[in-house]
């Protein structure tokens, strides 16, 4: 089978190498050294390192500023402090590919009443539905756009959806319409999952605040927590006062004794996001030919580091990721079974044997216990590693 991922995956190395030289260019550019490479205590004042880290994620992402700290504990977490950092009593927040991903449900306030949402504070939601082909509804979303709309919402990845995520290209013109409807707002991108898998990042497309998780792409798999935003300048201040408190924003918070990790994560990013993409590729061609449908197949494009495998029963569901979690270096003899997990509407089941709790980067896999019961891999620090995994779990539905 290798001959026939063979040319996607050489094509993988070259975006790779791109990103990689990106990446080393900032540090070169930054005059990284052994000293920001230390953590601080207290209140962080005048901590180098965590200014150095966060002028490289700026740098990066062609930001002119940017917040990372390890004290952010999800991708929700950096969503949330742009969302309500940003958004005022009367706004109207606008997304524009129908149900935002499962944990931002409660927080925005979209079903129930959530004690702290957005709704709940005043702040108005509104979304358009994509069309049928998976595109955005450039009609519906003219449409939408009214005086309170202050801010759209844009996810870059897949989410726990068989919609096809959104490449960079797609993003750009989605943004450059948005413009032409109402130049004033706030275009935030949710970079989960998608970092380093293209050429370039949201904000080079036109948005003008993104934020993502440390422990998925941008972490390299060695940054043991954390989450960063990245965008205009006034936006991350609002978001950072959010985070702490208005008059200190970003200005405090120690960079904590694993900065290290963040550094060197942030190095070898794009080199673990290549191989992650290799894995997925395998999956996809793997599956197809054992007769389940794969989005995205395996030749298509991909833009985030998502691999979804249709298996259209509960019980396959399971198997699948009991069979990962077996084939995992850390809690292998564990036996993952579907839990209300917390922010989420169905019960979710989730392998992930990883170094870091939770690190999607690693390799997990997870899905809600929904039809059509479609389970979502993602990571794979060796592509190696992860057939052997994909592998094993293929071989538990064989008696099914």
């Amino acid at each position: 089978m290798d001959h026939e991922i063979k040319d996607i995956c050489f094509d993988i190395e070259k975006s790779a190498c791109i990103n990689h030289q990106k990446v080393l260019n900032q540090f070169i550019k930054a005059r990284i050294c052994d000293f920001h490479l230390k953590g601080s205590t207290g209140y962080g004042y005048n901590d180098s390192a965590r200014d150095k880290l966060e002028e490289l994620y700026s740098g990066v992402f062609m930001a002119e500023s940017s917040l990372v700290r390890g004290q952010i504990v999800s991708g929700t977490h950096a969503i949330a402090l742009c969302l309500f950092g940003v958004l005022r009593p009367g706004d109207e927040l606008l997304a524009v590919q129908g149900t935002p991903y499962d944990t931002l449900v409660k927080m925005i306030g979209i079903r129930g009443n959530e004690s702290g949402s957005l709704k709940e504070m005043g702040i108005s939601y509104r979304q358009v539905e994509l069309l049928n082909d998976g595109t955005p509804d450039f009609s519906g979303i003219k449409n939408a756009i009214g005086t309170k709309t202050r801010m759209v919402y844009i996810q870059r990845s897949r989410g726990y959806s068989l919609e096809p995520s959104f490449s960079i290209n797609k993003i750009s013109s989605l943004i450059k319409f948005l413009r032409d409807c109402k130049k004033d707002l706030v275009i935030f991108v949710d970079n989960c999952y998608g970092e380093f898998v293209e050429h370039s990042e949201p904000i080079e497309a036109g948005a003008d605040l993104i934020a993502g998780s440390l422990i998925k792409n941008p972490g390299g798999g060695l940054a043991p927590s954390g989450g960063y935003l990245a965008g205009k300048t006034r936006l991350v201040e609002m978001a950072a006062n959010r985070w702490t408190a208005p008059g200190v924003g970003s200005e405090i918070g120690p960079s904590q004794d694993f900065i290290r990790l963040l550094y060197q994560g942030l190095f070898i990013a794009p080199r673990c996001v290549a191989e992650a993409l290799q894995g997925a590729v395998f999956t996809a061609r793997f599956f197809e030919r054992l007769g389940y449908q794969t989005i995205p197949s395996y030749n298509e494009p991909r833009t985030d580091i998502i691999q979804v495998v249709v298996l259209g029963a509960e019980e396959k569901l399971i198997r699948f990721c009991k069979g990962i979690q077996s084939a995992s270096p850390v809690d292998s003899a564990a036996s993952p079974e579907p839990w209300d997990m917390p922010g989420y509407e169905n019960k979710i089941i989730m392998a992930a044997g990883t170094f870091i709790q939770g690190a999607s980067l690693e390799l997990s896999a997870d899905a809600p216990i929904r039809h059509p019961y479609a389970v979502y891999l993602q990571g794979g620090l060796s592509r190696y590693y992860t057939r052997l995994a994909v592998i094993n779990a293929a071989g538990k539905l064989e008696d099914i």
